[in-house]
């Protein structure tokens, strides 16, 4: 058995690599698909095979997989974009006809219904189409994108609120990166996880207000959570420089939690990683303290 890993030098896909190593799977068994072998080095470093692919150059995927191979194909970043980009990576597999497909998507799958998510509903149709062996992992919002490094908490901090169009009182289960690698690095790595989809998120859904309250207990500082309309969140994000395009993905996944989408707990995380999950208090102590001279 080899295991494939696309997107390998993301952070996630890094993380996934670090676990599959440390739950003992020979590094000549593992192989990192990634753009950059300059960026790959510290990987190849440590044994782990490399191949060089680009989602947007489908030649480049020749050779990749073999048909014992267990593949996970990390989603790409642009959006609108990685339906075609992740149709490479699933005809090079299907050519080869690999052991088990598995794809890093949204949670929710065909019910997600959020701009952010059209491309992911569009590739596990293709998946779906292609006959492969699959396992969907439908990952609910990281908590790094409020705490960590993809939200500026120290932003949060210094104006004493987080400001958004979440409806006062809406919910979301979050987690952070490291439990959804863990989640893919045990469906690689062990059996009876074909054809199957997760909805993987945390164990106990927030709001914002109690976000609001943990952190204000963490710093001393008193923080609240300002609820905006939709337009006025646009209006406000395009005017400190988001692109339009990202502020109206934010602004909708806003409104995808006011709604309820992603307040869901049906526990399939921590059940596969035989823990449970981190707690958004944790990921907020960890933010603050990296931030801490």
């Amino acid at each position: 058995m080899s295991i494939v890993v696309t997107g390998a030098t993301g952070k996630l896909g890094r993380l996934v690599i670090a676990d599959l190593l440390a739950a003992g799977v020979p590094a000549a068994q593992v192989t990192a698909v990634a753009r950059s072998e300059e960026k790959a080095a510290d990987l190849v470093a440590e044994g782990v095979r490399l191949h060089l692919a680009d989602y947007d150059r489908p030649e480049t995927f020749a050779g990749a997989f073999r048909p014992e191979d267990r593949v996970l194909l990390i989603s790409g970043t642009d959006v609108g974009r990685r339906t075609p980009q992740h149709a490479a990576v699933i005809d090079a597999a299907k050519a080869v006809g690999v052991a088990q497909l598995g794809y890093v998507g949204a949670f929710g799958g065909p019910k997600a219904d959020f701009g952010l998510a059209d491309d992911h509903r569009a590739t596990e149709q293709l998946i779906l189409d292609s006959g492969l062996p699959y396992t969907f992992l439908r990952n609910n919002w990281y908590s790094e994108a409020y705490a960590g490094d993809l939200g500026n908490l120290a932003a949060v901090v210094e104006r004493g609120a987080i400001v958004n169009n979440v409806a006062p009182g809406s919910r979301i289960a979050t987690a952070p990166r490291a439990d959804y690698a863990a989640a893919a690095a045990v469906v690689l790595n062990s059996e009876g996880h074909l054809n199957k989809a997760y909805e993987l998120g945390g164990d106990t859904a927030w709001s914002f207000e109690e976000f609001a309250a943990e952190v204000s207990r963490q710093t001393g500082r008193t923080i609240v959570h300002n609820s905006i309309t939709a337009a006025e969140n646009r209006a406000l994000l395009t005017s400190v420089g988001v692109p339009a395009p990202f502020a109206e993905i934010l602004v909708e996944i806003d409104d995808a939690i006011s709604r309820g989408a992603l307040a869901d707990t049906p526990g399939d995380l921590s059940r596969l990683i035989g823990r449970p999950t981190t707690p958004i208090a944790d990921t907020i102590a960890a933010a603050l303290a990296e931030r801490t001279p």
